[in-house]
């Protein structure tokens, strides 16, 4: 029975393992039993010199996740591929996960048809699930932070960062005007770092 599994990885190097295993599955023919390999991640959207960039943020860094059925040579090709130094759960025996933390770490919906998820069928949703999520922009200021504005009726104007809204992608900007300090909401994409 395929379950899904959670792997320890070093920091960093989780898209490195995961090709390493993907390719120690293919080329000792172990397809049967590791079906597939997932680094989890959402979009995140970031300004980045006054543009807005969509990029892949790992949500779980350290961790892969592995949809495998369990036996004692999966165990090893996994257990031995460069990178990987555990599964997550007992020593001898690791834990598979519920289908809900499946489904929340893919960012999938859950199925609303009863019986839509039994068999574990509801994994080959995760990838479409993953692209159908919306992006969540993120700041790349902080507060206290000068910037500038570059955009709108205060083009030109440059101030301190006084509040930061990551739900609706905006700065409360303190700029001088007239010589007093005057709270302006601005985009992300509006301002950039002085």
């Amino acid at each position: 029975m395929f379950r899904w599994y959670v792997i320890n990885t070093y920091s960093g190097h989780e898209n490195k393992v995961k090709k390493n295993l993907e390719h120690r599955v293919e080329t000792m023919s172990q397809a049967r039993r590791v079906r597939q390999v997932v680094v989890p991640t959402e979009e995140v959207q970031e300004v980045k010199d006054g543009k807005k960039v969509t990029t892949d943020k790992r949500t779980m860094p350290g961790y892969v996740l592995v949809q495998m059925e369990m036996t004692d040579d999966a165990w090893g090709l996994v257990k031995n591929t460069p990178g990987v130094t555990g599964f997550v759960g007992s020593r001898n025996k690791p834990l598979p996960l519920s289908q809900s933390e499946v489904d929340n770490l893919l960012h999938v919906e859950a199925p609303v048809a009863a019986g839509a998820g039994a068999g574990g069928g509801g994994a080959s949703a995760g990838a479409s699930g993953e692209a159908a999520a919306k992006p969540k922009p993120r700041a790349q200021y902080e507060i206290g932070e000068s910037v500038k504005v570059i955009s709108g009726p205060l083009s030109d104007f440059s101030g301190e960062i006084a509040e930061i809204n990551d739900d609706a992608a905006k700065l409360k900007v303190l700029v001088s005007i007239f010589g007093r300090e005057t709270p302006v909401e601005v985009g992300y994409d509006q301002v950039k770092k002085v």
